[in-house]
């Protein structure tokens, strides 16, 4: 399995956006949103040079796998970097978690994505979606509101998500902030992820 594909066919089930065109380099995801037009996914630092002087439009977005400095060092000034992020993968489901007390959890969805939703006497705590392609399970928009913070609610979004989705595979692209959580959990780094992006009103 190539994770990076992978992962861009999932995300693009997950947002309701065209499904990844091969490149040469990796993958282009023709997003078509305000200050997000397209996404060029890269496999290696080796063809940044060459985008980043080609695709320079406003709204466009470049995520290259591969170390962070090399990748800067080949952006043109258009560009502006983003924090570096992480591609992810797990094998298998992920470990089951006992809802806290007083939570409650809601799937909804009928495939291939599927939202969960963690709630506190109605108010929302923690939420998640997951979307399959190809048989792999592509987890986005996983996040916990600060009040419900360190309550293992991430964990029990993750652990339901997977339930739902039934894939042996599973990718992400976590934050630093992210990155702990899933590394507990047993996922392992497959790549660095470096954002760049041309804003709206460049010239």
């Amino acid at each position: 399995m190539e994770i990076l594909g992978a992962w861009a066919r999932g995300w693009a089930v997950s947002r309701a956006v065209p499904a990844p065109v091969e490149e040469p380099d990796g993958h282009r995801l023709d997003v078509g949103l305000p200050g997000h037009r397209v996404r060029y996914l890269l496999r290696s630092p080796a063809t940044v040079a060459a985008r980043a002087r080609t695709v320079a439009s406003p709204g466009t977005w470049l995520k290259t796998c591969g170390p962070r400095a090399a990748i800067l060092a080949d952006l043109t000034a258009e560009w502006e970097a983003g924090e570096t992020e992480y591609l992810m993968e797990f094998d298998g489901p992920v470990p089951s978690v006992a809802v806290p007390p007083g939570y409650a959890v809601a799937v909804t969805g009928d495939g291939p994505a599927w939202d969960v939703a963690v709630s506190r006497e109605g108010a929302p705590a923690a939420c998640g979606r997951v979307a399959v392609a190809d048989g792999v399970a592509v987890f986005d928009k996983i996040e916990t509101e600060p009040a419900h913070r360190r309550r293992g609610l991430g964990r029990v979004v993750m652990h339901q998500l997977s339930a739902v989705s039934g894939a042996e595979a599973s990718a992400l692209l976590a934050t630093e902030a992210g990155r702990g959580l899933y590394t507990s959990l047993g996922w392992r780094l497959a790549a660095e992820v470096v954002p760049a992006h041309v804003p709206e009103g460049a010239a």
